[in-house]
């Protein structure tokens, strides 16, 4: 498993958060463990019983400050004790963090969840289960985000609309059914549209759309050979229509489980950041752009609170892996949305292991 190399610290105390001694590491280590696991701000007493060292209360207070000012962490004003920073927490998971494994029972789980059953598909629908296994596993909101269009195709169609307009209606294997509307030029006659709808539904019978698009850029020689000039360009037009992987209207995004994100949120302020962050997932095309930064990464990619826009104001963290099919290219990628104080040791193998058996899967 492979995870993004660590985000640079974007202030002057960077040099100080490298230079921090062994016994800082670890202090600053198990109050962020207790942290995650508790979520309320951590005592230098709490350290004190957690430590083999035998270090006094007083002695990790000491520590404690040096970690505040290098911004890793700070002190609630309703507590004595210290929570992580967002920089803290990048720290963390970046340089300190103990990465687990996939237990047995998840494993089976997932396994279960996704390749259940002998009958054939529908692309969007194992989509929609992982999305929904990964929200049941986690007890967060699951996400995947994908090509809109992946199945294999049984028939692609123009249909004329209006001067100046024309359908684009693909037809997969599976029965989905997705369409475009295209500009095509004015007063195009009937026989046009039905010799580029019997060209490219020839080309696109068993395939998928990227596979037809390939087949027509490396013969397009033989096209415009056996079509006429505007119908040659017909087809181009609407092949182009479904090009552009990072285009927001071309993604199909699906979000599972948002309900538990309110889960033990009870104060004012949380809900405010729930609610913002709901408004920000209904709105998609800034968590379409997000999960493109993920999905250009080679291995997991993680985001903490306000690193980006999207979880600024709501506090949030997204954890996703890209997923890839068998010719080894990468379409879509899944992930976790929840809290910044997520259990990272466990989300992060169970969504990079979830990404593998998916684009297992398609292949």
């Amino acid at each position: 498993m492979s995870i993004l190399p660590p985000k640079p610290f974007l202030d002057d105390r960077a040099s100080g958060i490298a230079g921090l001694d062994q016994r800082s590491r670890e202090i600053f280590r198990r109050l962020v463990d207790t942290y995650l696991e508790t979520g309320e701000p951590v005592g230098s007493r709490s350290i004190a019983k957690s430590l083999p060292s035998g270090l006094s209360p007083a002695s990790i207070r000491n520590v404690m400050m040096d970690l505040e000012d290098s911004g890793l962490i700070f002190s609630p004003h309703t507590s004595a004790g210290r929570m992580p920073t967002e920089a803290g927490l990048r720290f963390f998971v970046d340089a300190l963090l103990d990465i687990g494994s996939v237990t047995e029972s998840e494993r089976t789980i997932i396994d279960a969840q996704i390749k259940s059953g002998n009958h054939p598909r529908r692309f969007e629908d194992v989509m929609g289960e992982a999305s929904m296994m990964l929200s049941g596993l986690s007890h967060y909101a699951g996400v995947v985000m994908s090509p809109k269009m992946s199945t294999r195709l049984k028939h692609i169609e123009f249909v004329n609309l209006s001067p100046g307009r024309a359908l684009v209606i693909l037809v997969g294997e599976d029965g989905s059914v997705e369409n475009r509307v295209i500009d095509v030029p004015a007063g195009l006659p009937a026989s046009i549209f039905m010799r580029a709808t019997n060209y490219l539904s020839a080309a696109a019978q068993g395939r998928t759309i990227d596979e037809v698009q390939k087949v027509i850029s490396q013969e397009v020689r033989k096209l415009h050979s056996e079509l006429d000039e505007v119908s040659a360009r017909l087809v181009e037009t609407g092949l182009a229509v479904w090009t552009g992987g990072a285009d927001f209207d071309a993604r199909s995004l699906i979000v599972k489980g948002q309900a538990n994100l309110l889960e033990n949120t009870t104060a004012t302020v949380d809900l405010d950041r729930m609610r913002r962050l709901f408004e920000d997932i209904e709105n998609k095309r800034e968590l379409v752009d997000l999960l493109g930064l993920a999905e250009r990464a080679e291995g997991v990619r993680i985001f903490i609170g306000s690193e980006n826009k999207l979880f600024s104001m709501s506090g949030s963290s997204l954890i996703a892996a890209p997923f890839r099919n068998d010719e080894n290219k990468i379409v879509g990628v899944l992930g976790i949305i929840g809290p910044t104080r997520l259990n990272y040791a466990r989300i992060i193998p169970m969504v990079d292991y979830t990404a593998k058996v998916v684009g297992r899967l398609l292949s």
